[in-house]
C-alpha cells in the first residue's frame, strides 16, 4: 500500500483516480481549492462519493500555497498524481494570466516539494492541446508543438519543467498528454455533457464553426488505466507518453450519435469558430504501449452509450 496525493483530486479525473487507488488499498489524501471555474456542487458530490472509502481523506487547499503543499508531501507522500489545472482553452483565451499562475507556478511547487521530500514519481497530466497546429496525424509525441490557447502553452511549460525535474534533479516523473477525457462526472462545460442535455430537454445546442473539426475522445476508464500502470513501473521515467482513444470523430458524428442514443430529432444551431480551439486531433500511443503496456480498451460508441446511461440516471448530478 502506498500514501499518493491526487492534486486537483474532486475534479472529474482525479475523483476517477482517487476511487480507483482507494479501491486497491492505497491511502490516498486529495488536495483541491474548489475553484468555482464550474459549478461547486459537482466537486462536492465528487468528493462525497469518494469519501465513502476509508482510504480516502480530503484536505481543501492549493497547490499555490506551497507551504501547506510542503506539510501534506513531507507527511509520508510517496507518489503525487498532479492533476490540478485551470482548465479551458476559450477561458484561457479571455484571461490567460490565471492558467499561466496555476499551471505553471503550480507545477514547480509539485515539483519543489517532491524534490524536497523524495518522492518516488511525479506522474503530471499534460494535454493534446500542447500540440495546436497540425502538420500530421496521427499526432505521435515528437510532433512539433505549437500551441494555439494560452492553455495550450501553459501546460507545455508544466511538462518542460517536469522533464527538466527528472533530468536536473533526479526525480521520477512522467508527463501524460490526455486527449480529450470523457465519462461519467465530466465537466460539465464541455460538449458532451452539453449536447446530452440540450437533447434530453428537447433544446437546440450550439456548435461553434461547421462541425467538421475531429477529436479523439478518451474514456475516463482507459485515462485511469494508464495512470495505475505507473504505480508499478519506471520504464516511462523523464517521458512524455500521448494517452487516447487512438480514433477520431467530427463534432457532428458525435452529435449524431448522442441523438441516436438519446432518441431525438432535434438539430443544432451553428456559431461562429471559437479563437484558440484545436482543428484536429489524434493521438499515436504506440510509446505509451512499449513503455507502459497502454492500449485504449473502450471505442467511442461504447463510451458514449455508458455516459448516456449514467447521465439518465443522474439527473441531478448537472445543475439544471
Amino acid at each position: 500500500m502506498a500514501k499518493i496525493l491526487i492534486s486537483g483530486g474532486a475534479g472529474f479525473i482525479g475523483s476517477h483516480l482517487a476511487e480507483n487507488l482507494a479501491q486497491l488499498e492505497n491511502e490516498v489524501v486529495i488536495l483541491d481549492n474548489m475553484d468555482l471555474y464550474y459549478d461547486i456542487g459537482i466537486k462536492r458530490k465528487n468528493i462525497e462519493l469518494v469519501l465513502k472509502n476509508k482510504n480516502c481523506s480530503f484536505v481543501e487547499g492549493d497547490i499555490l500555497d506551497k507551504e501547506q503543499l510542503d506539510n501534506i508531501v513531507k507527511d509520508g507522500i510517496e507518489f503525487i498524481f498532479h492533476e490540478a489545472a485551470q482548465p479551458g482553452v476559450r477561458a484561457s483565451v479571455d484571461n490567460p494570466l490565471k492558467p499561466n499562475e496555476v499551471n505553471v507556478k503550480g507545477t514547480l511547487n509539485i515539483l519543489e516539494v517532491a524534490r524536497k521530500n523524495d518522492v518516488k514519481r511525479v506522474i503530471n497530466a499534460s494535454s493534446s492541446s500542447v500540440y495546436g497546429r497540425v502538420e500530421y496525424l496521427p499526432f505521435d509525441e515528437n510532433h512539433p508543438t505549437q500551441p494555439l490557447s494560452p492553455y495550450g502553452v501553459s501546460k507545455l511549460v508544466a511538462e518542460h519543467y517536469t522533464r527538466v525535474y527528472n533530468e536536473l534533479y533526479g526525480i521520477p516523473t512522467v508527463s501524460l498528454r490526455y486527449f480529450t477525457v470523457y465519462g461519467p462526472r465530466m465537466r460539465p462545460d464541455l460538449a458532451i455533457p452539453i449536447f446530452t442535455k440540450a437533447l434530453i430537454k428537447g433544446e437546440s445546442p450550439t456548435i461553434f464553426g461547421n462541425g467538421d473539426q475531429t477529436r479523439d475522445l478518451t474514456y475516463i476508464e482507459d485515462i485511469v488505466s494508464a495512470n495505475l500502470m505507473l504505480l508499478k513501473t519506471s520504464g516511462a521515467d523523464g517521458e512524455i507518453l500521448n494517452i487516447g482513444g487512438g480514433k477520431r470523430v467530427t463534432v457532428n458524428q458525435l452529435f449524431e450519435y448522442l441523438k441516436q442514443l438519446i432518441g431525438s430529432d432535434i438539430e443544432p444551431i451553428y456559431g461562429e469558430e471559437i479563437k484558440g480551439d484545436a482543428k484536429h486531433t489524434l493521438s499515436d500511443v504506440g510509446k505509451a504501449e512499449k513503455l507502459i503496456g497502454y492500449k485504449p480498451t473502450i471505442d467511442i460508441e461504447t463510451g458514449l452509450e455508458r455516459f448516456v446511461k449514467w447521465y439518465k440516471s443522474n439527473l441531478d448530478f448537472y445543475p439544471y
